[in-house]
């Protein structure tokens, strides 16, 4: 019979959904393991004396049906007013096709980051598109695959211009920034600038001379208040002086407008949201930057490139620096991993399915909304429109009757930009109706009596751009844009390029460090929810009660599950936490006569991302060294932190390790480290073996980020969107990031994102995963993926070599197993094995990361039993077929490793000459049989397409 708690207790729990195993099979695999319970295995991975004693301090686990009706209630709080504030946000007819197949659809956004090309050629592809479409647009040569957003685009360029310089000429250190940029890109650029010992110079472009060393220039196209400049003069003029030209533009507004590259731009950068984005008060979006092919090894991000495959067939990977932060580490270009590919590949199908003529269209329309709204203020007696706009407003007024406008918006549901001289902002957009001008007239009609109709205005309207500024060139001529206009012929497109990737929906994704688990279904409902999307960032805060309580709470239990006093949610990628911690270390340093303070200690197995985040932060890099068990040498810890003791700042360590184990001294780290007047910075990609069980607030730890597109559930996207807020210690709190946007505080550093909150409309999903799950959810949870590596671990035992292990002979949630020795007993490497396992149906390990030659596998708590076995099988099998070439059964150089992976038209082809079967090829294992995922394309040949750069679609008989 059941108890009355438990008639009480809700049907519709969510823990048993999220962890993958019943407690059967976490019965029978803790067998394998060793242990006769699941909390004697986190004894035995997790350090007794970091341990956390008592349970989280967290409501109690919600049902997933109250949980929505929760957040539905905030989410009523929150108004959505129509918005004409612009400051590059605008509201956007999201095509419903895309939102559903793309926004809404797991295929899509439970994908990684394409390093594994030949099972990523959809989202390619759909890159490919995006970075097609930016390049057409501004006139320019190259563009990436999308930036995290305009303000920190602007900002990244502004570093590549001083980079390509000082690779000419020592000396030049000041960047001009033109003071009709959004103040929100001014004040990301100067946050950037500090650390490096740039100096922003601001002013109007017109009167700007150029004395002294300029190495670069920053300007609006068109500016934030709608004018538009002709910058071919000033442009002269500072290539002349050895200046770099940067243009932040609207790719909407460059369907009528001449192209940055047509007069002079060296490089443009901007947000592409209004390409069927929705603005999610102030994020994700997916921001692009476009430069000459002379500059092509200096841009920041990740780049789409064309190349073939074995077969000498088209295929796409990532070029150039792929993985540049684990290569050059504190010499890279950037520190940006995870980007906004989701919404890049939105914003590129947004294009392909409105073609040049649409969105021609769509501007064209805007423009003229806008004439008319001009032509109509100025019958009303205000002075607009005197300088060529595009879609936005400037409208000068006196205090009386500012307040006046304003009050007649707030009653009829409109948000309208205020400048500091009372002056109005209104920006039109895609979704503005003839109904939105006549509200727009009547408010700023004295009085509010309008006496002539939007129709009148419009006949009588002439909205045509002076010819220097219109646009002549053609753009997005590719087939791909003006083939797929109609809705059928535009999912059947997307759905070919969905089916050429290994998403969550096919198989697990075990890539160490990267905790590829469940984005549930329940939580990812509510960020489409139109009170979370169609806000805009800098709306009243009156109207964003909802938000404020949701971020609220997040930081809350954030917070709570770290250990720390305060948390910042601005950071939109776990790289920007780390660059924001590290500008908090060097705040709190500076404010206490202590600025000098710039050497960071960072283990040689860190992230590649800290030391490049490090060397943006302006600090000195000193490795210390590991020992043989893979943890921090800690008598080589103590020489470097006595050693540079005057000038320690802070020391950067990944926990558990990027070797995969809890190291028994953390705690001890911490204390050298302090000791000699150093703050330490925890790297939180791997707390998804730390939740429940220890916090990094307790050990010592300062300062930490997490990535909530790990271990709280905000889906990878196929390479972003990301999260990576940080929480600090009390001391800390003070100098986290501020904003324009939010009340300010004394010793707040600049903000790190162009929104206040980063992305908040994706936050919706962390604040679900905690709410279903509860504390006792979340510390099982921790709890099995701790269980699910040790049994994958135990499985392979005597097939491959596990590395690193605790005194216990234990890993963490992570563990590396050694491919090196198959290079000399059967000529087989790591990328052998991996591109094998496509063959079985499964994503790689992470490769040669920690190690090089190694495979790093994280299962995370999401899997099943069964799903491990069979990556457990697949990966002994391949050991099998190893054995087979040492033993001289099999080829060393034509066997089935050597020509992974496998396509079907080479197993259906007529001609078959390798000395292997055909089903020994494609159907290795039962499994494949009853569900065959098939690679797009065979192995690619990545360096024959670095020789020959091609990052826009090709010619179409390319692939013919």
């Amino acid at each position: 019979m059941p108890t009355p708690r438990d008639l009480l207790a809700p049907l519709d729990t969510f823990e048993r959904r999220h962890t993958g195993s019943p407690p059967a099979d976490i019965a029978a695999m803790l067998q394998t393991v060793g242990h006769p319970t699941i909390e004697a295995l986190a004894d035995a991975a997790v350090p007794a004396q970091i341990r956390l004693p008592h349970p989280l301090n967290l409501p109690a686990a919600a049902g997933e049906s109250a949980a929505l009706a929760e957040l539905r209630e905030l989410a009523a709080q929150n108004q959505v007013f129509r918005s004409f504030i612009g400051m590059g946000y605008h509201d956007t007819a999201v095509p419903g096709v895309i939102q559903r197949n793309i926004l809404e659809n797991p295929g899509w956004y439970t994908a990684y980051t394409p390093y594994q090309a030949e099972i990523s050629q959809g989202r390619l592809e759909a890159l490919l598109n995006f970075q097609t479409v930016v390049t057409d647009l501004t006139g320019l040569e190259i563009a990436n695959a999308s930036m995290l957003d305009e303000g920190t685009a602007a900002a990244e360029a502004m570093m590549m211009c001083h980079r390509v310089k000082l690779g000419e000429s020592a000396g030049a250190s000041r960047f001009f920034v033109s003071e009709k940029c959004h103040p929100q890109t001014l004040d990301i650029v100067r946050t950037r600038a500090r650390p490096l010992g740039i100096e922003i110079v601001t002013g109007d472009h017109r009167s700007f001379e150029f004395q002294g060393e300029v190495f670069g220039v920053l300007v609006q196209y068109p500016d934030t208040t709608g004018d538009i400049h002709d910058f071919s003069d000033f442009f002269n003029r500072a290539h002349a002086a050895g200046a770099l030209t940067v243009v932040a533009t609207d790719l909407l507004a460059l369907t009528l407008l001449r192209a940055p590259g047509e007069f002079g731009a060296d490089v443009a950068v901007g947000s592409a949201q209004r390409f069927g984005v929705p603005m999610g008060f102030g994020g994700p979006h997916a921001g692009f930057l476009a430069t000459k092919d002379a500059y092509k090894r200096q841009m920041p991000g990740r780049l789409v490139g064309v190349s073939k495959d074995a077969q000498g067939n088209p295929a796409m990977r990532l070029a150039l620096g792929t993985r540049e932060q684990h290569i050059r580490r504190d010499k890279a270009t950037s520190n940006i991993c995870t980007a906004q590919v989701l919404l890049a590949i939105m914003a590129g199908m947004y294009a392909v399915y409105h073609g040049p003529e649409g969105l021609r269209a769509i501007a064209t329309r805007v423009h003229g909304l806008t004439a008319v709204l001009a032509a109509g203020l100025r019958r009303l007696g205000l002075r607009v429109g005197e300088a060529p706009y595009f879609d936005t407003l400037r409208v000068p007024l006196d205090v009386t009757a500012a307040g006046r406008v304003l009050r007649a918006a707030r009653d009829r549901g409109i948000n309208l930009r205020r400048y500091d001289d009372h002056s109005l902002g209104v920006a039109l957009d895609e979704t503005t109706t003839v109904a939105d001008l006549r509200d727009l007239l009547t408010i700023f009609a004295p009085g509010g009596a309008v006496e002539f109709t939007v129709e009148e205005l419009a006949a009588h309207v002439d909205p045509a751009l002076p010819m220097t500024l219109r646009r002549t060139s053609r753009y997005l001529t590719h087939p791909v844009f003006n083939r797929y206009h109609s809705e059928t012929e535009l999912l059947r497109y997307m759905h070919r390029l969905q089916q050429r990737d290994l998403s969550l929906t096919t198989s697990m994704i075990p890539l160490g460090s990267c905790t590829m688990k469940l984005n549930g279904t329940v939580e990812m409902l509510p960020v489409t929810w139109p009170e979370f999307g169609r806000l805009h960032p800098f709306a009243p805060a009156e109207q964003t009660i909802g938000y404020s309580k949701l971020f609220a709470q997040l930081e809350a239990w954030l917070a709570e599950l770290t250990g720390f006093a305060a948390v910042s949610l601005q950071p939109n990628a776990g790289s920007q936490g780390e660059y924001a911690g590290l500008l908090v270390i060097r705040a709190y340093h500076r404010d206490r006569g202590q600025g000098h303070r710039d050497v960071c200690l960072i283990p040689t197995s860190a992230h590649g991302t800290n030391p490049a985040s490090a060397a943006l932060a302006g600090m000195k890099i000193v490795a210390v060294a590991c020992d043989d068990h893979g943890n921090v040498d800690l008598d080589d810890l103590r020489a470097k932190a006595a050693a540079h003791a005057d000038a320690l700042s802070a020391l950067m360590i990944t926990y558990p390790s990027t070797h995969g184990v809890f190291e028994e001294r953390v705690r001890e780290m911490c204390e050298v480290v302090h000791q000699h007047g150093g703050q330490v910075y925890l790297d939180g990609a791997n707390m998804n073996a730390q939740v429940g069980l220890c916090r990094p607030g307790d050990y010592g730890a300062d300062v930490c980020h997490l990535n909530l597109h790990k271990t709280f559930c905000i889906p990878h996207g196929g390479g972003g969107p990301g999260m990576g807020p940080i929480g600090v210690a009390a001391h800390l709190s003070p100098f986290l990031p501020g904003h324009p946007a939010m009340a300010p505080r004394q010793k707040a550093t600049g903000p790190v994102a162009a929104a206040p909150y980063g992305s908040p409309s994706i936050l919706v999903i962390p604040w679900v995963y905690i709410a279903v799950m509860g504390g006792a959810g979340l510390t099982l949870a921790t709890k099995v993926a701790i269980l699910n590596a040790n049994y994958m671990a135990k499985r392979l035992e005597g097939h491959y070599e596990v590395l690193y292990s605790n005194a216990r002979g234990r890993v963490a949630h992570e563990f590396i197993i050694d491919a090196r020795p198959f290079k000399a007993s059967a000529d087989v490497t790591v990328e052998d094995i991996a591109k094998r396992l496509m063959d079985y149906g499964f994503h790689a390990p992470t490769v040669s990361f920690p190690v090089a030659g190694t495979l790093m596998i994280e299962p995370t708590e999401s899997e099943a039993q069964g799903e491990l076995d069979r990556l457990c099988d697949a990966l002994i099998q391949i050991r099998a077929e190893i054995r087979a070439i040492e033993e001289g059964r099999a080829d060393r150089r034509d066997n089935p490793l050597k020509n992974a992976p496998h396509t079907l038209a080479e197993v259906t082809a007529s001609a078959w000459s390798h000395p292997y079967t055909r089903e020994e090829a494609a159907y290795p294992a039962p499994w494949v049989r009853e569900h065959k995922f098939w690679p797009a394309v065979s192995r690619i040949d990545g360096a024959a397409g670095d020789r020959h750069l091609i990052c826009t679609c090709p010619p179409v008989e390319d692939f013919v």
